[in-house]
């Protein structure tokens, strides 16, 4: 018999792992996959190209991924962030710099104010308990879709903070409770960090790419980790946990879940899980993204002082494009999100349409250089079995009102990791290493009082 079991070997999986072996308690890892990451997922496409298919990007208040970072003698670098940004609305494209594109002044003024409230209302929020506040009911009962269509006066300033927060919760904005958006926006510190690169959420990158971080915490226990090991039903039996698959039956005394709620959904749990814990699981959907890569033999666009960013109305496939170029600038990288419906409809094309839209919108922003990329990749964790989708798990109205904390609580010895059982940075990796943390100190003090 196991200690411990851990089913997932994503950062949260993994981070819980490292916790666990330091503190020698034995453990065992569980990964239907046949690689570590999770939703981080960084494709080697020869000795010196790779792309980050997954997360990418750390920025300020992550202090768990700076601190691991060190730890392992990590390299990381900043986003690139330099010269004009493009606004591409209404078939029109235009130039700007900083964060706020031009627009007409009761535009600009409507989206300061609309941001702004955002902001304010988000501050009052309780990370451990958004049920609690006194508007709790009123938030929860709208979605974040409908605030922004009765805050938002004009069609311009509508469209710009759709575009924004659709790449940050990477959904459709009616598909999320406006609750659930103040929390996730108080979780990850304020909507100018998820927002921005400067200073913001976005501002680094790991060199050699994210995975090769998840890679180094893992080598002192690689031989813990079970790879192609897909977990189908947890029985729990006085203080024995039997965690049964196609080929395999393990037992233990605590058990760790750290994958994405709608996987939970599909385990079968004896006795049942509690009815609070069903529900909110069955409720919880993930965010929809595709990423979208560019590979050039250098950032040319650099040259004509641009940064690479584009954010684009639904004219384009892309809600937003950023510089993904290596630190050494051994080649240059555009990366195109495209979220919800867009990714969608963009997703049902051959990958050799997918290659000329985005070769298109690209010369259209930057010119006849664009027209010859070295080569065209994109990806999107809804497709990937082991995923059903990315960033995060989104709430819908009235999920938090009714059932509060209920997906991170344990039930007997299952404990629950994942980026959606963290208070703070819900939907980052910073989020899921520290969900992991808390769910391996949890058994280290059982452990320790038994």
């Amino acid at each position: 018999m196991q200690e411990v079991i851990i089913i997932g070997a994503g950062f949260s999986g993994i981070s819980a792992s490292k916790k666990l072996n330091q503190a020698n308690i034995p453990f065992l890892v569980l990964e239907a996959r046949d690689r570590l990451g999770g939703r981080v997922y960084t494709k080697k496409l020869s000795e010196d190209l790779y792309l980050d298919f997954g997360g990418q990007w750390i920025g300020p208040g992550q202090d768990r991924m700076y601190e691991l970072c060190r730890e392992f003698g990590l390299e990381y670098y900043e986003t690139y962030d330099q010269g004009n940004n493009l606004l591409d609305f209404g078939k029109k494209v235009r130039k700007f710099k900083g964060l706020i594109p031009k627009l007409d002044i009761v535009s600009l003024i409507n989206l300061d104010l609309v941001l702004k409230k955002l902001e304010r209302m988000a501050k009052s929020i309780s990370l451990e308990e958004p049920w609690n506040h006194p508007k709790a009911m009123e938030y929860d009962r709208i979605s974040l879709a409908e605030f922004i269509s009765v805050n938002c006066k004009t069609i311009s300033c509508k469209k710009i903070v759709s575009l924004a927060l659709e790449t940050v919760f990477a959904s459709e904005l009616n598909e999320i409770s406006l609750l659930h958006a103040l929390f996730y926006i108080k979780s990850g510190r304020d909507l100018n960090t998820l927002i921005n690169i400067k200073d913001g959420a976005q501002l680094h990158r790991i060199v050699g790419g994210m995975q090769s971080l998840i890679e180094k915490m893992a080598a002192p226990f690689h031989d813990k980790i079970h790879f192609n090991r897909t977990v189908k039903k947890i029985l729990q039996e006085n203080e024995v946990i039997k965690v049964k698959g196609e080929d395999f039956e393990l037992t233990c005394k605590k058990l760790i879940i750290a994958i994405p709620p709608p996987l939970v959904s599909k385990l079968e749990f004896e006795p049942m899980l509690s009815g609070k814990k069903r529900q909110i699981i069955d409720r919880i959907s993930m965010g929809q993204v595709g990423k979208c890569f560019m590979v050039y033999k250098k950032p040319f666009w650099r040259e004509n002082d641009f940064s690479g960013q584009a954010f684009a109305d639904a004219n384009s496939p892309f809600q937003s494009i950023f510089d993904c170029s290596p630190k050494d600038t051994k080649y240059g990288i555009l990366m195109g999100f495209t979220i919800a419906k867009r990714a969608r409809e963009y997703f049902t094309k051959s990958k050799e349409e997918r290659k000329n839209i985005m070769k298109g919108k690209l010369i259209q922003y930057y010119g006849n250089e664009a027209a010859e990329p070295l080569l065209y990749e994109d990806f999107t964790m809804t497709d990937e079995a082991w995923s059903r989708g990315c960033y995060a798990g989104l709430y819908p109205t009235g999920a938090w009102t009714g059932f509060q904390n209920a997906y991170s609580k344990a039930e007997g010895n299952i404990l629950w990791a994942g980026t959606e059982a963290s208070p703070i940075w819900f939907g980052y990796i910073e989020g899921a290493v520290r969900a992991g943390e808390s769910a391996a100190e949890s058994v280290r003090l059982a452990y320790k009082n038994s």
